[in-house]
């Protein structure tokens, strides 16, 4: 299906839900009457009957205000988006406590998963990855404070239920299998990053997408972390748990990041004294040793040495371990059959041992060529090129933020789009760090990439980043934004999308004469007309 013909929405339920596929057709409906005025293809209506039986379970996720959702900023610390929140109905509440990023990684966007957990049809608190164990306490004290409702039951007139359909191949919860074809560095020698362009065959793999959506994929923990998980409870690699071994759950199902409040509960049984009071603590959200934030499941168990806890306990104690997002860095019109991935291989140091992110340092050293893997594709939440070719695309990706705009130039370049191109591209090092160096140059050289500002943060005594590129360029940008250029960010939702919004800003103030009231409506309709979009995380 093309970008154009693709239906604007996702449905909003997903197909795991605990609804028949009537039930979740008239609730796709539902909540895209809500949120957008316009429902998915496909949806379909209950009878007026069963519409009724429905919607006394539906009060939690009524229209939600029209508030604008002040809180709905990703950079904006949690105490800040609750207050905002205040007094609000449950579903705005929920939402504020998530990271709202709408990366899509739970599988809904930020707004749809509070009303999904509000009208008791997701029972899952946990799925805000970006906003991890802080996200989770405050989903399980709003929910327990005032309750969230029950999952609808089936209408009393509805007709007998049948089996669930399963959820269409390539999605979450019917991943396809792809080929892992390689890996190679983008970085020269002398980078302080390590950052791989990934590819993978997608032959067999019933999976689709389009330039703008993101690809999930199932990792595998560390071996060797595994390892020394296993020797910290003092365990048999191949004690039981539910037909699996210990290491097989440990590798596969349990996430080793973050220790979960019910690990340190677990432990708070199994020891005593001033021990057993810092679990408590621990347990309870606190940071009684100034060291919760930098911890991981081994580094807690070693905070507590000699424990034993019973394996299949200290499973149950973590949390299960979710699929990994990644932005799509290639074009099915350029590349059919293939997609590409932009990674950053995360590698840092904490309480004297290596730390490496689990899916990429999977993908970026550990799994040989020729790899089978259990992927999906995360369709875009209203990130995507114009649906006229003809509208300029002004591209702001810093780091590996460039993966979307990488798959938007292919994309263009295929199709022969006749709109101007502009991209803003910026990392440490010119000579170590221009990743996609050669592709953008002869994409510079085709015509298809009209301009291209690059900010190097460390090749000079004052840093430059794409913000300060952007400022510089202001009266060009102004002018293409005039025309009807679409403008686009993806990277680093805490820092850097904030800085360019401000510098866009600004931009607005100097070179279209408006106050910041007026500079920030600008950009408020930009926003709503979907000239702004923005890929972060």
């Amino acid at each position: 299906m093309s970008l154009q013909s693709r239906p604007p929405l996702v449905p909003f339920l997903p197909e795991s839900a605990p609804f028949t596929p009537e039930q979740r057709a008239w609730l796709n409906g539902f909540f895209a009457g809500i949120f957008s005025g316009e429902a998915p293809a496909g949806a379909t209506a209950l009878s007026a009957g069963d519409a009724a039986a429905l919607m006394p379970e539906l009060k939690a996720a009524d229209a939600p205000e029209d508030d604008g959702a002040p809180w709905h900023d990703p950079a904006m610390p949690m105490a800040e988006r609750m207050a905002l929140a205040e007094g609000k109905a449950l579903p705005r509440r929920l939402m504020a406590a998530m990271a709202q990023q709408d990366c899509g990684q739970c599988g809904y966007v930020c707004e749809t998963y509070a009303a999904a957990i509000a009208a008791g049809a997701e029972p899952k608190l946990n799925l805000c990855a970006p906003g991890g164990k802080e996200t989770l306490r405050m989903l399980k004290q709003l929910t327990e404070g005032e309750g969230a409702a029950t999952a609808p039951a089936a209408p009393a007139a509805a007709a007998p239920k049948t089996e669930a359909a399963p959820a269409p191949l390539g999605t979450r919860d019917n991943p396809g299998t792809v080929t892992f074809l390689g890996r190679r560095q983008l970085n020269r020698e002398g980078s302080e990053k390590e950052t791989f362009h990934i590819d993978f065959d997608l032959e067999g793999s019933g999976l689709d997408y389009v330039a703008g959506d993101s690809f999930g994929i199932f990792p595998a923990n560390d071996p060797a972390l595994v390892d020394r998980v296993i020797a910290a409870i003092h365990a048999p690699e191949d004690f039981p748990i539910a037909g699996k071994t210990l290491r097989e759950v440990l590798t596969h199902e349990a996430c080793l990041k973050s220790p979960p409040d019910a690990l340190f509960q677990l432990v708070s049984y199994l020891v005593g004294g001033a021990r057993k009071e810092t679990a408590k603590r621990l347990a309870a959200g606190e940071d009684p040793d100034g060291d919760a934030a930098r911890l991981d499941v081994l580094a807690a168990l070693e905070k507590f040495p000699g424990i034993r806890p019973d394996p299949e306990a200290f499973v149950e104690a973590l949390e299960p371990l979710q699929p990994r997002l990644y932005s799509i860095s290639s074009s099915p019109a350029a590349t059919p059959g293939r997609l590409s991935l932009t990674v950053d291989k995360v590698r840092y140091e904490a309480f004297g041992r290596e730390r490496l992110g689990v899916a990429s340092s999977f993908l970026g050293e550990r799994i040989p060529e020729g790899t089978k893997l259990k992927a999906y594709i995360q369709k875009a939440h209203g990130f995507g090129l114009p649906q006229d070719p003809a509208k300029g695309v002004i591209m702001v990706g810093p780091g590996t933020g460039i993966a979307p705009f990488r798959a938007f130039l292919h994309e263009r370049a295929a199709t022969n789009a006749p709109g101007p191109n502009w991209l803003f591209f910026g990392h440490q090092r010119r000579d170590t760090d221009f990743f996609y160096e050669e592709e953008l140059s002869a994409f510079q050289a085709q015509g298809v990439l009209t301009r291209l500002d690059t900010a190097w943060s460390r090749d000079g005594a004052q840093k430059v980043y794409v913000q300060d590129r952007i400022r510089a360029a202001g009266a060009e940008l102004w002018d293409w934004l005039n025309a009807g250029a679409h403008f686009y960010i993806c990277g680093d939702a805490k820092r850097m999308a904030k800085d360019v919004e401000s510098a866009l800003a600004d931009v607005a103030a100097a070179h279209g004469g408006l106050g910041p009231h007026a500079a920030a409506t600008f950009l408020a309709d930009l926003k709503k007309a979907g000239r702004f979009q923005a890929d972060v995380y």
